[in-house]
């Protein structure tokens, strides 16, 4: 069965709207630094957040009301997915929909703010709308009343790369023929406790930019927003490979990995959406690149965007599909001196396929590619 791309939406911290985005990013524009603190910790860090304008027009209903960022984040991004499959595939049956949600931090940073509210002012205070957010599959399960998806509903929680994996699930849906679509939906939210974790961990750079591909690593800034792809028979982009990938339990083996993946998925005329964020992955990538594919064009989002984690590899898939139908790629910005890989030295580019590759900060590695 061919699996297509027939919708996207996108939610970032560039704005919200597919073409919008992509027009900043080939512009050269790069999201603005917000500081992020919190009652418990003097500590600041820098953070990549949706603008409030992005969120404006949203449909009134009761869930939205009550949801949280993470979730009208997600709302908004599907809402549009679907708007641009109706204008491409013509009417879309949301009964015959299956809707499969990415995520990784979500419901951590809702179980700290109702922890807080009960330790700051006592159990009274603590608010019973809050705690539903505290589980990881709320934002699916706002998002499916939403849009009226009444089939199967799925959360998977994993790192960067586990966008690529809902991609694969997704398939699988559609290859048992019970579904004639399904909604793919990554989201994230920035708040002070991941930047905290992340930071601690080694991996978090105080203030932009990310300078990807240094030795050693620099640290990335962490974003915020959502990203859907709309699967069905009929689309725009095809997506002709999904390699699930491994896990690596160490960092140095991650290059082994991608480099199984980038093996497996090489073909002509292909460019690399990479996953560097300034962090370890970088170098791991670039050696499997250049073992691999070292005459593919690579760019990441990640440097304009910020590393959105649970969202990160869809935001990907839209990079990719955009470059492909606009035959355009944005230009790289931060990059070191004498680097063995190859950047649009021009927004032009030539490619029909373009390879997702999606390596997470917590031991997973996956790729998928697309064609036009």
């Amino acid at each position: 069965m061919s699996l297509q791309i027939a919708g996207m939406g996108w939610v970032t911290p560039l704005g919200r709207g597919v073409d919008t985005v992509w027009g900043r990013l080939i512009r050269g524009d790069e999201a603005p630094r917000q500081p992020i603190s919190d009652p418990v910790s003097d500590k600041e860090y820098s953070a990549f957040r949706v603008p409030a304008d992005a969120l404006e027009d949203l449909p009134p209903h009761p869930r939205l009301r009550r949801a949280s960022a993470i979730s009208r984040f997600a709302a908004a991004a599907g809402i549009d997915a679907l708007i641009e499959a109706r204008s491409t595939i013509g009417e879309i049956d949301t009964e015959g929909m299956a809707l499969v949600f990415a995520v990784s931090n979500g419901g951590v940073i809702y179980t700290k703010r109702f922890y807080h509210n009960v330790v700051e002012a006592g159990a009274q205070s603590a608010s019973p709308l809050l705690f539903p957010e505290t589980v990881f599959n709320a934002p699916a399960s706002h998002l499916a009343a939403i849009l009226g998806i009444t089939g199967a509903s799925y959360t998977l929680v994993g790192d960067g790369a586990v966008g690529v994996l809902a991609m694969q699930m997704a398939s699988d849906l559609l290859d048992n023929g019970a579904f004639e679509s399904c909604l793919v939906v990554g989201a994230e939210e920035a708040d002070w406790l991941l930047c905290d974790a992340y930071h601690k961990w080694r991996l978090l750079k105080k203030e932009p930019p990310i300078e990807l591909f240094r030795d050693p690593p620099r640290g990335m800034i962490l974003s915020e927003g959502a990203a859907a792809v709309l699967l069905a028979r009929q689309g725009v982009v095809e997506i002709d490979a999904i390699d699930a990938g491994g896990n690596f339990f160490q960092r140095r083996e991650a290059k082994k990995i991608v480099r199984r993946i980038l093996h497996n998925l090489a073909d002509e005329q292909v460019c690399i959406i990479s996953s560097a964020n300034g962090t370890f992955i970088d170098l791991a990538e670039q050696k499997a690149i250049e073992r691999e594919l070292a005459s593919a064009l690579v760019y990441s989002v990640k440097p304009a965007l910020g590393e959105s984690v649970g969202a990160s590899a869809l935001w990907q898939v839209i990079a990719g599909a955009q470059g492909l139908r606009t035959k355009r790629l944005p230009q790289m910005p931060h990059l070191p001196q004498h680097i063995g890989l190859n950047f649009p030295a021009s927004n032009e580019i030539a490619c029909t396929k373009a390879i997702i590759l999606s390596c997470g900060l917590n031991q997973q590695a996956a790729g998928l590619r697309l064609s036009i």
